[in-house]
């Protein structure tokens, strides 16, 4: 980075980088580019990706599998969890815990540390994103209550350590939305719980799990502020893609359970009790009209944003795991 001072006196600010990783699809561009840049820099190339920040990175014959196999084994052992009796589901099932449950910790450090850790390791497992959304908001003043149910994730962990993301080379450019709403689940606040999945052909690329920042009167307004939120990251990825002279083969197909907030979509027509959502109406009822989103209805079962929002069966944990693309690392599908 050069930073200019006067006519005739230049700064040069070295920045020293342990790893960089240079990506894309023209393989000249990308020598030449490396070449370039170790002419001022000392550089060694590695090679094709493999570990880069705890992301393990491997090239199957079904297309690029990411992990953080070594990491989250790293993390059961500084926990002294890598012998502990195996979980199927990361959180416990029907589970309600209020700010006050149990008695508090004397050193709340390690349940913020534990979380901060569980938060890095969902950059590859969407499986355990709607735990750590849960256990994030008893950061400020943590109990022996909600240290147990980390601790829950750890055993789910012990039985999950080599799952990851599979990016299939068989994906067609064709974008998918799942989202829902878990109306009220929050029992602390009756905030809902907002999730939702975005897939590039099979290829789960985008998911969040997140309590909506005010109260929702109702199961449609929550499904429609979902709904509003999972568009926004839409437009991001569409304008990604763009970037990139990709072009998405068809409209980007919206899946939603709710059947009011379809119909709120499709009605052009404000009742008296959707008023107070007018801002999130107008907008994705703006990209409806634009012919940019083709809303969908899907049935709760096939809900795959339902991972996000709530605990699920074990049967239907593994089910919505199938079909996102989360799979072990020992048994990717072919």
């Amino acid at each position: 980075m050069f930073t200019k001072k006067s006519s005739q006196e230049f700064t040069v600010v070295l920045i020293y980088v342990d790893d960089m990783v240079i990506t894309g699809s023209n393989a000249a561009a990308v020598s030449a580019l490396k070449q370039h840049l170790s002419s001022p820099f000392h550089m060694k190339d590695l090679g094709h990706l493999r570990y880069f920040l705890g992301l393990e990175v491997s090239h199957t014959l079904a297309g690029i599998f990411l992990c953080q196999k070594k990491y989250a084994q790293d993390l059961l052992k500084d926990t002294k969890m890598d012998h502990c009796r195996a979980l199927k589901v990361p959180l416990t099932p029907n589970l309600k815990l209020l700010y006050n449950t149990g008695q508090p910790l004397n050193n709340p450090n390690i349940f913020r540390r534990i979380v901060g850790k569980l938060t890095y390791l969902s950059i590859t497992r969407p499986d355990i994103s709607f735990a750590v959304q849960f256990l994030s908001q008893f950061m400020s003043c943590p109990t022996d209550a909600h240290l147990k149910e980390a601790f829950h994730v750890f055993r789910y962990l012990r039985a999950t350590a080599e799952h990851g993301v599979l990016f299939s080379k068989d994906s067609t450019f064709q974008l998918r939305a799942f989202c829902d709403s878990d109306w009220g689940s929050c029992p602390n606040s009756r905030k809902s719980v907002t999730g939702y999945a975005i897939l590039l052909g099979k290829s789960l690329i985008s998911w969040r799990s997140k309590k909506q920042g005010v109260v929702s009167r109702s199961t449609a307004e929550g499904e429609y502020r979902t709904i509003a939120v999972t568009w926004c990251e839409l437009t991001w990825f569409l304008a990604l893609l763009k970037d990139l002279n990709v072009q998405p083969t068809l409209l980007v197909q919206l899946y939603c359970d709710n059947q009011a907030a379809l119909h709120i979509l499709h009605n052009p027509v404000f009742h008296e009790r959707t008023k107070h959502i007018e801002v999130d109406c107008h907008y994705v009822r703006d990209k409806f009209k634009a012919g940019h989103i083709c809303p969908c209805y899907v049935s709760s079962k096939d809900q795959l944003a339902d991972l996000f929002t709530k605990v699920v069966s074990a049967g239907q944990y593994l089910h919505f795991l199938h079909k996102l693309g989360v799979v072990s690392s020992c048994q990717p599908p072919a």
